[in-house]
């Protein structure tokens, strides 16, 4: 019969998970079940026993489960480690994964939960043997706290971040507009290094190719008219940190073509040079197009995806995630009252409530931008829905119209691009930032469009510089 260690000082528990594990239960065989109260006396056990999974406390009397958790894997003989804890926390959780923790669980934990981790650390057990992480100290110079995992899905993205930290290696973030792609990519940097280095980056679509090249890669002094000085590219100024490509689908062919041979050779050189320059920091890139649709179709390098998708994440739109919006109203009302000045207290649940039931086709940006609304119309501590627009300008039609009708509804060209710039106005509470942001737009083209369509935009007091998006 295999072994199983509870390493955890809360005596009740682990008699529970003693009585729970020592009876089979469906396609689980039965364990036997060792336990330890401390690090002294799990050192003792490991030494007499080789378990099959270890249970281990994040806090023990006289010690970490984290810290000590290469020391387990290494006396268990590689045997998968879960976290227990009563701390459920992003940084906890990030510590726990990155150490090499197999899973992590939160206490209260259900039957289940502990049923799930013992057949998936069996499976394991019986497929393959685990490879060793590299132990790493995991304390970090800045701590991130603007992710909210309350959902299953964000907290399997904090999980992946943990277990990707320490490498290198190239990351592609997917996700609909407004979903948080550049703060994961600042998580994945903060948490690979103990030591501060370089975050740079830049957003591919907002620069044309021929500018583009040289805000990468970097020109020498007179390699083109107006080159009147040697200058630095993001991959020079990244040093060893991390690179951040944006809207990576936006990048032309043969500008593709010149990322391709970076990323191959690991070299590149400045425009108008011939000196090799090293790449050492890492590449995270961003879309939120369909890159692998993108790539069969032609319009995007098959050979640059691969190289970009080593470890993929793929964000979820905010309606699959509706159980972390109120920890998102909360953080973000608590940024957006420090940005204005202003104090909101309380938060109606019927509120919260109407909340997840929106769509939220913009996603965290979306609701920043309607709790900014919000929060500059109400006139005390209290958020009432009426201060939200109305439902309706949410809603998806539940019906699709007959043809008569379909044709009276429909619009020009033209009356669409003004609907959809009057949305947006709406939306971003007349913040002309925010709506190029909604729009996908800059604000030269955004002037142009505001005078094409005459559509009035008087400047407003909220568009001094605002926070960064929270996910």
């Amino acid at each position: 019969m295999e072994t199983i260690l509870v390493v955890d000082d809360n005596t009740s528990l682990a008699e529970m998970l003693a009585l729970q594990l020592e009876v089979a239960e469906g396609d689980r065989p039965a364990f036997t079940v060792e336990t330890a109260g401390s690090v002294a006396e799990a050192r003792t056990k490991l030494a007499r026993i080789e378990p099959v999974l270890v249970l281990c406390d994040m806090r023990l009397p006289d010690g970490d489960g984290v810290a000590l958790l290469p020391e387990i894997r290494a006396l268990s003989g590689e045997a998968p480690v879960v976290i227990m804890t009563a701390h459920g926390d992003m940084e906890t959780t990030i510590r726990a994964m990155k150490a090499g923790a197999f899973d992590y669980l939160q206490k209260p934990f259900d039957q289940d939960e502990v049923e799930m981790v013992a057949l998936r650390a069996l499976d394991l057990r019986r497929h393959s043997r685990r490879a060793a992480m590299l132990a790493v100290d995991t304390s970090a110079p800045h701590l991130v706290n603007d992710i909210v995992s309350d959902s299953p899905q964000m907290k399997s993205i904090v999980k992946q971040i943990g277990k990707i930290a320490s490498s290198q290696a190239s990351v592609l973030i997917q996700g609909e507009s407004g979903t948080g792609k550049e703060l994961i990519a600042r998580v994945i940097h903060t948490y690979s290094s103990d030591e501060p280095k370089p975050f740079v980056g830049i957003n591919c679509s907002a620069i044309v190719d021929t500018l583009l090249e040289s805000e990468l890669f970097g020109h020498e002094k007179g390699s083109f008219t107006g080159a009147t000085q040697t200058k630095y590219g993001k991959f020079e100024l990244a040093e060893d940190g991390t690179i951040f490509l944006d809207e990576i689908g936006e990048m032309s062919l043969p500008l593709q073509a010149k990322l391709l041979r970076v990323l191959q050779e690991r070299e590149f050189e400045r425009v108008g040079g011939v000196a090799r320059l090293p790449l050492r920091a890492r590449i995270v890139a961003a879309t939120n197009r369909d890159i692998e649709k993108e790539a069969k179709e032609g319009r995007f390098r098959d050979d640059l995806y691969q190289r970009l998708k080593v470890v993929t994440i793929e964000l979820p739109p905010l309606r699959e995630r509706a159980s972390d919006i109120p920890k998102l109203t909360q953080g973000l009302l608590a940024r957006i009252g420090r940005s204005l000045g202003k104090r909101i207290t309380k938060v109606p649940a019927e509120l919260i409530s109407h909340l997840q039931s929106l769509p939220w086709h913009g996603n965290v940006r979306e609701l920043e931008n309607a709790l900014t609304r919000a929060v500059v119309l109400a006139p005390g501590g209290v958020l009432l829905p009426e201060y939200f627009p109305a439902p309706a300008a949410h809603a998806m039609p539940a019906a699709r119209p007959a043809d008569s009708q379909r044709r009276s509804l429909l619009l020009s060209l033209a009356e669409a691009e003004r609907e959809a710039i009057l949305r947006a106005i709406e939306a971003s509470g007349g913040h002309k930032g925010r709506v190029c942001d909604i729009l996908g737009i800059s604000r030269p083209t955004l002037e142009r469009k505001l005078e094409k369509h005459a559509i009035p935009f008087r400047r407003s007091e909220l568009e001094p510089a605002l926070p960064p998006h929270s996910v």
